[in-house]
């Protein structure tokens, strides 16, 4: 009887794992099923992918980022980490996958890398293993922060929607505040992370959450619109003691 080696398999095998992780909530932890919509090509790249991020998103306990390097883009994911559009980052080589749809965030890669994160050599704004919960959300903005409050009847600063979250629920408020983060298409909705320097850093009262349909780039100052709720719990880690949703961004 022909004999047939595992060996090749299994090498394969355990590189997907020390790549990638063992403890997956997403839809890769089936990419061996044969109900899974996902394919694999066992080709490893050799260079570190290096290059801005121009979109990024978290899912689960992935960071997705497309990154861009002379004109060509290439969508990679690592185990969850706070990184900023506009950043320039530097990670190790991994394994591609085609066709790889995450569930939790709704969305399928036509080719994405999962990378085992950034190369030794990186030395840029990255705070690994960073909660979604916005009472410790940090951002790489180093200087000072300081807006002009909102006019209206509705206006609030950041720090006095915390004050005033339970009076406030289900109300309409408007803030303005220097966008620190954005991130796209979670969940269906863009997700914006402002502050105006007001607030308290180490009680996390100072950075506001806002999820609207509408794009906006960081550093931008922007004022917003929309309902603010208390103690909203999305799943997955998003957990938010204030949070403002259905925003729109005032012109």
């Amino acid at each position: 009887m022909k004999r047939f080696s595992l060996l090749p398999a299994l090498i394969l095998t355990c590189a997907l794992i020390a790549t990638t992780g063992c403890n997956n909530t997403d839809s890769k932890s089936s990419a061996t099923s044969s109900n899974s919509s996902e394919s694999m090509q066992s080709t490893q790249a050799q260079i570190p992918l290096a290059g801005k991020i121009i979109e990024t998103m978290d899912g689960g306990n992935y960071t997705f980022m497309n990154i861009e390097h002379n004109g060509r883009t290439t969508w990679v994911a690592t185990s969850r980490m706070n990184v900023m559009i506009g950043q320039d980052i530097s990670l190790k080589p991994g394994m591609t996958m085609t066709n790889f749809e995450s569930k939790t965030i709704n969305r399928t890669f036509e080719s994405i890398v999962f990378s085992g994160g950034p190369t030794d050599d990186f030395s840029g704004p990255l705070l690994t293993n960073t909660p979604a919960d916005n009472s410790q959300v940090q951002s790489a903005v180093t200087e000072p922060i300081s807006v002009e409050k909102a006019t209206g009847s509705d206006a609030y600063t950041v720090s006095d929607l915390y004050e005033k979250m339970a009076s406030l629920e289900n109300k309409r408020v408007v803030i303005r505040g220097k966008v620190v983060k954005f991130s796209s298409n979670i969940m269906g909705k863009n997700w914006i992370h402002i502050q105006d320097g007001s607030g308290d850093s180490s009680a996390g009262t100072n950075d506001l959450v806002v999820t609207s349909q509408d794009i906006t780039s960081l550093g931008e100052v922007i004022t917003i619109q929309g309902t603010l709720y208390k103690d909203k719990d999305f799943g997955s880690g998003y957990n938010f003691a204030v949070i403002v949703e259905e925003a729109s961004i005032l012109k």
